[in-house]
């Protein structure tokens, strides 16, 4: 940041009174910008013993396997965003279960929000940014493939959970995660 958004003057970077974070501050008007990580929210999505992955059409990760989802919009609860990127990435239709991830990446500023979903039915295929849609059974998941740290966190222990039948579990996970 360079400009104060409501006045035009340029700002500088200080720990405001009370507060004990840097933060770019306008001297003129006296704003306080406050700047907030990004919220990624999305689902697995479940049908029997299969999850539904998505093939990545953009970057970062291109073709690489992701579950759907995304950034969270402005007035928009957090099961809405993960249904709606659900419906954006894949097409498909589900139902929220339960909260089963919470993910933090501090140094990008991220958390994820993942829940636990079932696909409600077989109608999917693939969205403008996926270049394919797979129900994968569980015991043939890419590892190798999966795009990022907190789907492949996220499905590891989905699938922990469900082996120890203890689905009712929501982990918070951090990265970098050693899994």
């Amino acid at each position: 940041m360079k400009y104060c958004s409501n006045c035009g003057k340029e700002l500088i970077k200080m720990i405001p009174e009370g507060d004990s974070v840097e933060r770019f501050v306008c001297t003129h008007c006296n704003t306080i910008h406050y700047q907030n990580p990004k919220i990624i929210v999305g689902t697995i999505p479940i049908y029997e013993n299969q999850i539904l992955l998505c093939k990545r059409g953009i970057e970062p990760q291109y073709g690489k396997w992701t579950i759907p989802a995304g950034f969270l919009e402005l007035g928009e609860r957090v099961e809405e965003g993960a249904i709606r990127e659900t419906k954006e990435e894949a097409n498909a239709n589900v139902k929220i279960i339960k909260l089963q991830t919470v993910y933090s990446i501090p140094k990008i500023s991220q958390v994820y929000l993942l829940f636990l979903a079932k696909l409600l039915d077989l109608n999917f295929l693939p969205g403008h940014e996926t270049l394919e849609t797979v129900l994968f059974p569980e015991n043939q998941i890419p590892w190798e493939e999966i795009a990022f740290t907190a789907v492949k966190y996220a499905l590891k222990t989905y699938l922990e959970d469900k082996k120890n039948n203890r689905l009712e579990i929501t982990h918070i996970g951090f990265y970098p995660q050693h899994i």
